[in-house]
């Protein structure tokens, strides 16, 4: 199996604060998303793209993958952030409010080629055209979906609660397209910091529905969501039993057996080496 790269936990912080940036490299994440977009007042655009600028260059990051989320192109101040960013070398471009299926190809055209593409699916037509932005995502190389749960829950009138009931139908289809295409899929912001017990309920939520992490935009909240979308004990103690089942000279070749009574597949032996790969790079992560 392939070299697993966690993607548990992303931080968001404005591009402009110098001292959250210096904190975010040491901070226990999986990513960090420097914000261009709706964390920086449009009179600090410019400042703001200037400092993401100067931290993607000055670099020292370690391990974390580093994001800059730029504003859309039909902004005035989205080409701008494109052009510099793609100047420099961040590991990935978020790009927001992605709607239609070209638009994640136009956006490649602004960037170049060397950074992955993510886009944040946070608009009401984006879910009316998933099938078809998802189908063009590869020639793209769009990489990675970020729910945001904010706009869309403003899009769509609805109340975005710790359960977020209206939105369980597209946090599915969104993660049903991502592993359809290959995506990694990282799940909306928590927004009550004070709310720990909620956090980790909805940190909950997401990794049962299958995402890959969650965004955050508070230190705090990063060891609810890496403790979520990091195999527990009990899943790595019976991922080691299948695979050191089906080691076993018996069962060399099967594709069926049984192990502590239950019947086993060669899926379930995938699923436990996958298990297994995703909680040694979490180890690396967190050293």
């Amino acid at each position: 199996m392939n070299q697993i790269t966690p993607l548990r936990s992303a931080l968001y912080l404005p591009a402009n604060r110098a001292s959250a940036v210096e904190k975010a490299r040491n901070a226990d994440c999986d990513a960090v998303i420097l914000d261009l977009e709706d964390a920086v007042a449009p009179e600090a655009k410019a400042e703001a793209r200037a400092a993401a600028v100067a931290a993607v260059n000055e670099g020292r990051f370690g391990h974390r993958l580093l994001a800059v989320r730029v504003n859309a192109l039909d902004t005035e101040w989205g080409p701008a952030d494109c052009a510099a960013i793609a100047g420099c070398d961040p590991d990935a471009i978020l790009v927001p409010k992605l709607c239609h299926p070209d638009e994640a190809g136009i956006y490649r055209q602004q960037i170049g080629d060397r950074a992955e593409l993510w886009a944040m699916l946070e608009t009401c037509i984006a879910f009316t055209r998933l099938a078809e932005i998802s189908a063009k995502a590869a020639s793209a190389n769009l990489t990675t979906y970020v729910m945001g749960t904010n706009d869309l829950a403003l899009e769509m009138q609805a109340r975005l609660d710790t359960q977020r009931t209206p939105f369980l139908p597209l946090l599915t289809q969104a993660v049903v397209n991502a592993r359809a295409h290959g995506l990694k899929i990282l799940d909306g912001v928590f927004n009550d910091i004070a709310d720990e017990q909620g956090l980790s309920a909805q940190c909950g939520q997401g990794a049962a529905m299958g995402f890959d992490g969650k965004t955050v935009i508070h230190p705090k909240q990063l060891s609810a969501a890496n403790a979520a979308f990091s195999p527990s004990v009990d899943e790595v103690s019976r991922a080691q039993t299948i695979v050191a089942a089906f080691k076993l000279p018996e069962n060399a070749g099967k594709g069926v057996i049984k192990v502590d009574g239950r019947m086993t597949e060669i899926l379930h032996l995938r699923q436990a080496e996958r298990t297994l790969a995703l909680h040694d790079a979490a180890i690396r992560n967190s050293t």
